[in-house]
Formats: C-alpha cells, structure tokens, sequence
C-alpha cells in the first residue's frame, strides 16, 4: 500500500493541508463540510477562541451551576473552588484534542476516524450528539422561558392567553405549563436552526459581539443587586454544612466529576472549532485564559446575585429568567431578557449545534449536510424533555453531569492516547476520507481496539451504578472512564505504535 505521504503537505508552522491535485470524492466518507480547512481559510486567532469560550461559559446553566453544590451543604467559596478545580482539569483533555483540528484542519468525527476507523467513528460521534442534543435542548427551553418573560413584560395577559396552566398530575411530561410556554420555547428553536443554516462565518461573528455584551449585562446586574440589597447578602455569609476536609472531601470528588462533565462534551469536539486556527499557540492561549476564568468568575456573579435577591424578596432566587420577571420596570425586563436570549444562543450554537450537525452529517456524507445535521440536532433535543432534565437541580449535577462525564470520558481516553501516544501526532490526512486506506483496520473500517476499550471504560465507570460497593467508582466516573479506556487502548495498540515508530524511522532515513 502506498504511504502518500507526499499528497500532504506541511507548513513551517506544523500545519497540515491536501495538495490541491487530490481528489476526495467518496459519498459515505467526504463531503465540502466534512473536508479538510484549507490553510488560506483558518483565520480564527487569540479573540475569536476566547470570545468563544466567554460566549459558552456566560450562560444559565453556569450561572446556576453554583445552586446545587451549594443546596448540597457547601458554601460558596467550596462552591466556586470546585468549579474552577473543573474546569482546569478539562482544560487538559481539550487542549489535547485542540491540536489534531488546528494541525490538520479536521473535525472531531473525522479525527476519530483515525482511531475508531473510518466507520467506527460514528460511533463516538453519536454518543456526542445524543448529549449535545440533550443540552441543545435545555438550553432552547431556557430561552423560551426568557421570550415567555419578554412577552409577559409587554403584556400581563400573555401566559394565559391561550388558557390556563396544565394541572400538573395531567401529565408527566407536558403538566404545569402554560401553552404559551411552548410557544415561546418553538420561537427560541427556531431562531437557532435559523443561525444554524447561516452557516459558521455567522457563528463566529455572533459569539465575538455575544460575549462581551453578555459580561457587562451580568456586571451591571451584580452591581444593581448589591446596592439593592445594601451588601452581599445571606448566601455569601452561609458557612456551609462542611467544616472539615473529611465532611466535604465525599461531596467534593464527585462536584468536581459533574463540572468536568460539563465540558467533557467539547473536551471531545474542539477541532470542530480549532480547524479554523491560525496557529497552535493562538487557540491554546484563547482557551486557557478564557475557561477557567470565566466560569469561575461567572459563577460567583450567580452567587453574588442570588445572595442579595434574599434580601431583596425575602427568598434566594437562582433562576435569573425568574429574578428579572420581578423587576417592575418592564425596560429593564426588556433589556435583562434579551441579555439572556444572546447568552443562550451564544452557547446553545457553539457548543450544542456545531459538533451534532457534524456527527449527524458523519453518518452519511453524501446525504445530511451540517444544515440538515444541525436540524435533526434540534429535533431529537425537544424530544429529550429538556424541561424536566433540568428541573432539579441535585438531578441535574448528580445525574445527567455526572453520568454522561463517564461515557465521553472513555471518548477522550481513547483519542488521546491514540494521537498523542500510538500514532505521536501524525495523521495520514487523505486516508482519513478512504475506505482502504490505513485507517480502514481490516476492511470493515472499524477499529476493535477502541471500540472495547471504550465499552471497558464505561463499564468501569457506571458499575457503580449497580454494584454499590463500587459507588466511588461513579464518583469518579470521568476519570475512570478516561484512565481505564485510554490505558487498554494504548496497550492494545502497542503493535501498532511500534509500526508508526518503524515507518517513521524509514522516511526519515529515505530524507
């Protein structure tokens, strides 16, 4: 088989494109949104990465991130360590599998083609969509609810405008909401997939005006709260039911597993965005300053708020779509709500529709383009109930974070150690969109090495689930997931690395 190493070609820079000669043509491997980002078109830079993580992380769900560590005995300095302690950690494995999309202009479906195979890669790609839709989901009912406050700012008759709220013993699913939530909840969907099938050049340019409005927005509300509230308020001052390390140690581990499940989504998906990079340096620094910072400081924001909004209104209000539906000055609902709206398309486009769309068109190129992708993204999220995936807060950290954090975890496991270590960052780029090429593994285009090791890492995480004396193993379902799944897979492919090394080795000396 011939390498072809010379139909790709490798800048000063390390970057990584096709000769223009090669002809990529296969209907169940390639299409235009799945190809390869042409150098001359990677112009995302330091700003654009962090406006887009600024974007992602100002948001209701980090705003409220806070509420159920702290409804769990801890207080709000524990709170916010175990959010930043997070978010540092996943910043690992995203920066990781940062380097392979900015490298070689890939996205995440494709650059797991490399380990999964060809046609194995859908597997992982699914597993990501099908918890991007979830979110994609919660967050379109979040800003439902804020249209739903807008429209009951210009006018009080609008929730029962098309009768009055379901009992909600009616239904499970569909009880205690009025019908013009749903209303509201199909208007926000809509102008998603509308921006969706504008295509990314109108994603960056949303998520660089979105995230320093959204900022200021919140920092002007904090400092109203304060003053409102004639200091911080109860919350700030609650000491919390843990005081030693031994009481907040159990809670502590499987907080920090749920926050890194927060983001173990794009800790997957990065080169979806990092293709568009103009260097190595310029993506890996517009993440590190931008994630960790700013969930940690937009978290506090939510604390500081909700602290002061007890002394407000007698009661600590966490949902800021319910906090400003308060304020008496319909401006200011006006004003807050659409601050609201952008954060929730911000984050709802970057982070929840982008990598489904492409995991959805990995399917079947030749068929779903991303514009389809992005719409069964929408589809399949409505019909996730995200309204009641969201409605505890305990559940929402304890069940839906934590549990899916082991899954994706066994994800990232796999593409690490595949790229970092098996194959040490060389990727044969053509290949990648062939079905005999060097990642087809036998023919079949599927890699068994990776698809048991991540079956493995799943099991090792959620046994805890229904072996109780492995509890602590869910606890630290992420990094069960990762560590077990990524470890059998570099052992599994230890032939393999040992031909790479060999291959690498005969270039060389032919050079």
């Amino acid at each position: 088989m011939s390498l072809r190493v010379d139909e790709q070609i490798e800048r000063a820079d390390g970057r990584v494109e096709l000769r223009e000669d090669v002809v990529l043509d296969d209907p169940a491997l390639f299409n235009e949104d799945l190809a390869p980002t042409q150098i001359a078109k990677r112009t995302w830079s330091t700003y654009t990465y962090a406006a887009l993580w600024i974007s992602m992380a100002h948001c209701i769900p980090t705003y409220m991130l806070a509420s159920g560590l702290i409804s769990a005995g801890m207080n709000w300095w524990q709170a916010l360590l175990t959010i930043l302690v997070g978010n540092t950690i996943v910043l690992l494995p995203i920066l990781a599998n940062s380097h392979p999309g900015t490298k070689y202009g890939i996205p995440f479906p494709v650059f797991a083609r490399a380990s999964y195979g060809v046609f194995g890669a859908n597997i992982p790609a699914v597993m990501r969509a099908l918890v991007a839709c979830g979110w994609f989901g919660i967050n379109c009912w979040i800003g439902g609810l804020a249209l739903q406050t807008f429209f009951k700012s210009l006018w009080s008759g609008w929730p029962a405008l098309l009768g009055p709220m379901t009992d909600p013993a009616s239904s499970w699913a569909f009880g205690g909401h009025y019908p013009t939530e749903w209303i509201s909840f199909a208007l926000f969907w809509g102008l998603n997939i509308l921006i969706v099938f504008r295509g990314m050049d109108i994603v960056r340019r949303f998520e660089n005006i979105a995230a320093p409005y959204v900022l200021v927005m919140t920092a002007l509300l904090v400092a109203w709260a304060i003053w409102r509230a004639h200091g911080l308020g109860a919350v700030m001052r609650d000491d919390g039911k843990f005081h030693t390390f031994g009481e907040f140690w159990p809670v502590f581990v499987p907080s920090v597993t749920a926050m890194i499940g927060f983001w173990s989504t794009l800790s997957l998906n990065m080169p979806d965005f990092t293709r568009f990079g103009r260097s190595q340096k310029e993506q890996a620094v517009g993440q590190v300053v931008a994630l960790p910072t700013t969930m940690t400081v937009f978290a506090l924001m939510g604390i500081v708020i909700t602290s002061a909004s007890a002394e407000i209104y007698g009661k600590p209000i966490w949902d800021p779509v319910e906090l400003v539906g308060m304020f008496p000055s319909r401006i200011l609902v006006a004003v807050s709500m659409f601050t609201v709206v952008v954060a929730t398309l911000g984050v709802n486009i970057a982070a929840n529709v982008v990598s489904p769309a492409n995991d959805f068109a990995n399917l079947k190129p030749g068929k779903i383009s991303f514009k389809t992708g992005g719409l069964i993204t929408g589809i399949v999220g409505a019909m996730m109930l995200p309204w009641k995936l969201i409605a505890d807060p305990n559940g929402y950290i304890f069940k839906w974070l934590l549990g899916y954090s082991g899954g994706l975890g066994s994800i990232a496991g796999v593409l690490v150690a595949d790229y970092w270590f098996v194959r040490r960052k060389r990727l044969r780029l053509g290949d990648l969109y062939r079905r005999k090429g060097v990642y087809d593994y036998g023919g079949a285009g599927f890699n068994g090495a990776a698809i048991g090791a991540t079956l493995f890492g799943c099991a090792l995480a959620w046994v805890g689930l229904v072996v109780k004396p492995l509890a602590v193993l869910y606890d630290y379902a992420w990094f069960v997931g990762a560590g077990g799944a990524g470890a059998l897979y570099a052992v599994l492919m230890l032939p393999e690395r040992a031909r790479q090394m060999n291959d690498a080795d005969v270039t060389s000396s032919k050079l």
